[in-house]
């Protein structure tokens, strides 16, 4: 097991997950949190009561409300911070970022204004984090991390030797990773699955059942895989970790965010309300924002994506986005799954 200095930058439920395992491994571990009085309770109360009630963290961990004393002399900066905040956040700490640290990313989504990917708005900001640079994605509920639950995740880097040492730096008896050099393939998957956990929250809202669920999944996946290949992926990824496996932990469980916001949109509440009820951030929502216009780009057919677009922004009813989707055209699925492949 490799010790490390660590610099975990967002302290929401998954950032504190992914703390937990970090504390647990052994290595020194610092959280920042944007709120000064949660930077207060982690690091005093060892608690995080807002994002994971009634968990104790490891006393190891420490935490702060300043970027600045977060990352100085750390030996990895792990980004967790909501995809829209990313690129402020890297602006800001770039500056203080030893030479030769590791760059660690596990937020899931696009930058709304831009469409780029978390890494290429990471890169933007700190060119030479390109060499060291890994991202973090998979099936891994924070609340069940926490528990040290057996969890399996993929970490992925252009670099082996990067992805490899993340490996090390994360692995233990309950957190399983595995490596996979397809960056794009891993962060388009972690982004788009979002949007399909919207979508099954939403059948559930309307009293769907497990047919609807798989329907929804299995389309879904291929909405992934077609966008995900014509920005560069490998279509392998998306049988993996961070393709299917991420997709059936979001659209099956209530621990997930997306399917929570997705259900209440589905009996029938507003999506402001929702999302100020919630307090925490729905990545699914500008998600699918930045999907519906890439599709657009690249010319791909997205129609569940399509669809939960005119639910969240142009107040379609939900019952309608159905009637719509399965009266579509008829179409040859063995014809699409070949699409898949690069030409």
């Amino acid at each position: 097991m490799v010790h490390k200095r660590v610099a975990v930058l967002g302290a929401g439920s998954w950032g504190t997950a992914l703390a937990t395992v970090l504390a647990d491994n052994g290595c020194n571990v610092m959280v920042w949190a944007r709120r000064k009085e949660l930077a207060e309770e982690i690091d005093q109360h060892h608690t995080n009561q807002k994002y994971l009630p009634n968990q104790i963290l490891p006393a190891s961990i420490h935490a702060t409300h300043s970027l600045r004393d977060a990352v100085i002399d750390r030996d990895i900066i792990l980004f967790v911070v909501p995809s829209q905040v990313v690129r402020t956040v890297a602006k800001e700490v770039c500056p203080y970022v030893k030479e030769n640290a590791m760059i660690l990313h596990a937020s899931k989504g696009f930058e709304l204004e831009t469409y780029k990917r978390i890494s290429e708005v990471l890169i933007e900001e700190c060119v030479d984090w390109k060499e060291r640079l890994a991202v973090i994605s998979g099936p891994s509920h924070a609340e069940e991390v926490v528990r040290r639950s057996p969890t399996t995740v993929v970490v992925a880097s252009e670099s082996n030797q990067v992805a490899e040492e993340a490996q090390s730096v994360l692995m233990n008896s309950y957190f399983r990773v595995y490596t996979n050099p397809d960056l794009i393939g891993v962060e388009v998957g972690g982004a788009l699955k979002n949007i399909i956990g919207l979508a099954s929250g939403v059948a559930a809202g309307l009293d769907y059942g497990d047919n609807a669920l798989a329907a929804l999944m299995t389309r879904g996946l291929a909405e992934i895989a077609r966008l995900g290949i014509q920005l560069g992926a490998d279509p392998l990824t998306f049988v993996g970790l961070a393709g299917i496996g991420d997709l059936i932990a979001t659209c099956t469980s209530q621990h997930s965010r997306n399917w929570r916001a997705g259900y209440l949109l589905g009996r029938g509440e507003e999506l402001q309300q929702i999302l100020t009820e919630m307090g925490m951030v729905v990545e699914g929502v500008k998600t699918t924002q930045a999907a519906y216009s890439l599709a657009r780009k690249y010319q791909v057919e997205m129609p569940i994506a399509d669809q939960l677009y005119s639910i969240l922004f142009q107040k379609k009813h939900p019952k309608q986005a159905v009637s719509e989707l399965m009266n579509r055209g008829r179409t040859n699925e063995l014809d699409e799954i070949r699409g898949f492949r690069k030409s």
